[in-house]
């Protein structure tokens, strides 16, 4: 697809007409763009407006073989790149190709915090994924359609998402790893998320150090959760590493180093390989 046409598809996403609350799903055939990333249009009545599905698969693809798949869940709204593009990162880096997995980034139409809101039916980020996305990828794309081989990987906001999307969906997800996030967060408000959980006690649904205690038995075999380094939220880090050893949870953690808060500061690699490790 050359860059005209690529910006047009950009463009009528974010400018496409608002979606009906009784309107079906529906999911374009895949376009490239400029860097060769396949991209499908949806419409779905639990996203307010157009959004996209984003897929890196490896450059060879052997018949009859699944592949792990990587959700590399967004921290911005839309196709906004304020912090960086996770998968922009991962192409990058040929991780595809190293690690044989396709790579998956969706986009949300509000801030996403990976909840469904109380009352607004066009802010359900949480039945999006599952009910759109991961339906979607494992039907289309030649990936490993059961828990194991569905991985998270996010930061700040995101590594939030990963952590409480797997906690909460632990038949759905196999690992999640989680750079730089405020995990500890204990009430709505910071950093947009009052608009999107709503309530505090939808929040409570949602908060991680709860999952964690009320998972905590199921967690203790097999390191299901990669936290590793920092940028903004060490002592956030440090208190989910104590908070995890004192309920037995395993996990893979890594302290540092300190790196900029963004998708391109060196994290991304690390990250991809603890979550495909077997």
């Amino acid at each position: 697809m050359n860059r005209v046409n690529c910006v047009g598809l950009l463009l009528a996403v974010l400018v496409a007409p608002p979606v009906r609350a009784d309107e079906p799903v529906t999911i374009s055939e895949a376009k490239k763009d400029d860097s060769g990333v396949l991209v499908h249009e949806v419409r779905s009545p639990f996203q307010a407006k157009a959004t996209q599905i984003r897929v890196l698969p490896p450059g060879k693809v052997e018949k009859g073989k699944t592949y792990p798949v990587v959700y590399v869940l967004p921290v911005e709204a839309g196709t906004e790149s304020r912090y960086g593009d996770g998968l922009k990162e991962v192409q990058k880096l040929d991780l595809h190709n190293t690690l044989k997995a396709v790579f998956v980034a969706p986009t949300f139409t509000h801030l996403p915090w990976y909840a469904d809101h109380t009352t607004k039916p066009e802010i359900r980020q949480e039945s999006y994924l599952l009910k759109v996305v991961v339906p979607f990828i494992d039907k289309t794309y030649p990936v490993k359609a059961e828990a194991g081989g569905r991985l998270l990987l996010g930061f700040s906001k995101s590594g939030w998402g990963a952590w409480s999307l797997l906690l909460r969906n632990s038949d759905v997800f196999g690992r999640a790893a989680a750079w730089d996030a405020p995990l500890m967060m204990d009430k709505p408000g910071k950093y947009g998320s009052g608009d999107i959980f709503g309530t505090a006690d939808n929040f409570d649904g949602y908060r991680v150090s709860k999952l964690l205690e009320a998972k905590a038995d199921t967690l203790q075999k097999e390191k299901r959760l990669v936290l590793l380094g920092y940028g903004n939220f060490r002592a956030e880090h440090e208190q989910a590493h104590a908070l995890l050893d004192k309920l037995k949870v395993a996990h893979e953690y890594r302290d540092g180093p300190k790196r900029k808060h963004d998708w391109h500061s060196g994290w991304v690699k690390e990250a991809a390989e603890l979550l495909i490790a077997k």
